[in-house]
């Protein structure tokens, strides 16, 4: 199929490489221009601007949209839309709120433009080991391009789960599950270290991911990531979010479901970005009041 991608981040590269391994026709178009140039060589078509892009396709013309959520997407959404006519279709493929895509849905089919919202996982690896798709939207629309779904995804690893908006929102359920298996992992391996053992990390990772009940995907990035450095002494325990957890956890207040593990997770990762906790500290001082107890002193 032909295909305009927008975006060079983590993944969106590797969509576009992905793509035209699999033998498809890609246009692609990024603010840095020269990330599009670093794989025209490799067989991508490279646009300078989304005028340009939208110009290079035939019609009915495909986009994907791989950008940060927020305010970046609805900027090139709202510029792609005046260039499209009805029967285009747009593919949102970056981790957007799903209310967002509920909402860019309306707005495209005001316009005759058909839409689809793509919850997208696979980080760095989904160029080798392909992606994983959740995809919201008109089964018709879908229909019409699966065969760059089937080319991107992981064997069996993509599907329609609704209409607009429940990619989204199925990938954001994906990822506060993700924010709570990171969470026990790491205080797992926390505990081992604390422990009256010296325990190679990197050969636990190994061996649990032999038949036991907790192997998975993330504990062998586990062992890739203590065969790098094994104590993680040159990692500081600074944890970033790009806000599906946030949002998952508001959904779940709005519904009234117990979400109690994802939500420890994510107040973890606001902890591990403070130097010194002033709760922690007045948790401190308020022993020493009560109690007597010691206060260590900066």
């Amino acid at each position: 199929m032909k295909i305009g991608v927008i975006g060079f981040g983590r993944m969106g590269k590797g969509i576009v490489l992905r793509l035209i391994k699999k033998g498809h026709y890609v246009v692609a178009n990024n603010r840095t221009y020269s990330k599009v140039e670093e794989v025209i060589p490799q067989g991508v078509e490279g646009a300078r601007t989304i005028e340009e892009l939208v110009k290079q396709l035939p019609t009915p013309k495909i986009v994907w949209l791989m950008l940060p959520s927020g305010p970046i997407t609805e900027e090139h959404l709202l510029e792609l839309i005046p260039l499209l006519k009805s029967g285009d279709i747009i593919i949102e493929g970056g981790n957007s709120n799903y209310n967002d895509s509920v909402r860019r849905g309306k707005l495209c089919a005001e316009k005759g433009i058909e839409f689809l919202d793509c919850g997208t996982s696979g980080g760095i690896w989904g160029l080798e080991k392909g992606f994983c798709l959740m995809i919201g939207g008109d089964k018709n629309t879908y229909n019409k391009v699966e065969p760059i779904f089937k080319s991107l995804a992981a064997e069996n690893g993509y599907g329609l789960m609704g209409p607009v908006g429940s990619g989204h929102y199925v990938k954001m359920v994906h990822n506060a599950i993700e924010y709570a298996l990171m969470q026990s992992y790491g205080e797992g391996f926390e505990l081992l270290k604390n422990s009256p053992y010296d325990i190679d990390f990197e050969k636990v990772s190994s061996i649990w991911n032999q038949g036991s009940v907790v192997r998975s995907w993330l504990l062998e990035l586990c062992e890739s990531a203590f065969s790098k450095d094994a104590k993680l002494d040159g990692i500081k325990g600074y944890v970033s979010d790009s806000g599906e957890g946030k949002w998952a956890i508001e959904e779940a207040l709005r519904t009234n479901t117990p979400f109690m593990m994802s939500t420890l997770a994510l107040f973890a990762r606001y902890r591990s970005r403070q130097e010194d906790s002033f709760s922690a500290k007045l948790c401190a001082a308020l022993r020493n009041e009560f109690g007597g107890h010691e206060i260590k002193k900066n």
